[in-house]
């Protein structure tokens, strides 16, 4: 499995949001790129990036602290929020960008989804929010009438690269992941799924790595990194098979 940390993005800074409240932002670097080398130099093989402020407007925000992110780095980076038409898409991958993250639109433009899974092979994840089993859109700010599998399960066919499930409520309470929901979701498709939300010790991730049995393809983390309770080093390495 791989460890993605994950740097957020409001107003230019590295935030942490409490269950995907704006008002709720932890400020814990005002320079992102400089903590993506920190992340890279501790050898993580995948960054994991959100435009908050893209995810609520509906168009990229943040695009200069992510252009400085990709300048500073060498691994490859998957960027959400905000990413809600063709010409978006093409212009982070053009980036470089190494694989962008379609959330809001896999509700509101299936057929947009579809389209650039098959334009864009494994450069395509689907990220998938749940709040009380329902997905989260426009930035957690609604709920729709759909379940996270049944949409899941919409796309079983269309060719994403990856799955990211995020349990809101887990997210940034440090109160541990939602381990049963997600082995539920990647046990109901063939795309490979991703773990985010409410992972915050060492002990949670070695968790997961047991409950998963090698079906999950990685797990996220924010919070708990910034606030020392995860070494990227000894995650990444636990994940990938190390001790």
């Amino acid at each position: 499995m791989i460890f993605f940390p994950a740097i957020d993005l409001k107003d230019g800074h590295c935030v942490r949001l409490l269950r995907g409240e704006m008002d709720a932002a932890t400020v814990f670097n005002d320079n992102p790129a400089s903590q993506a080398v920190k992340f890279e130099s501790e050898g993580c093989k995948w960054l994991h990036l959100v435009d908050l402020n893209g995810a609520f407007e509906g168009r990229p925000v943040n695009g200069s602290a992510v252009d400085a992110i990709l300048q500073a780095i060498s691994i490859p980076v998957e960027l959400g929020g905000g990413i809600r038409d063709r010409e978006t898409i093409a212009m982070w991958l053009d980036k470089g960008v190494a694989r962008i993250i379609l959330g809001t639109v896999a509700v509101r433009d299936p057929v947009l989804v579809r389209d650039a899974c098959r334009a864009y092979p494994s450069q395509v994840a689907l990220g998938i929010d749940a709040k009380d089993g329902y997905v989260a859109v426009e930035g957690w700010a609604e709920t729709a009438e759909i379940t996270a599998l049944d949409l899941a399960r919409q796309f079983e066919d269309a060719g994403a690269a990856a799955l990211i499930y995020t349990d809101i409520a887990r997210d940034g309470a440090m109160q541990g992941p939602n381990i049963d929901a997600t082995l539920a979701l990647a046990d109901a498709v063939s795309i490979p799924v991703i773990l985010s939300g409410g992972v915050s010790s060492i002990a949670d991730l070695v968790a997961v790595k047991e409950a998963a049995g090698g079906r999950l393809e990685g797990v996220i983390s924010g919070r708990a990194v910034y606030d020392g309770y995860i070494d990227v080093a000894a995650a990444t390495a636990l994940l990938a098979g190390g001790t």
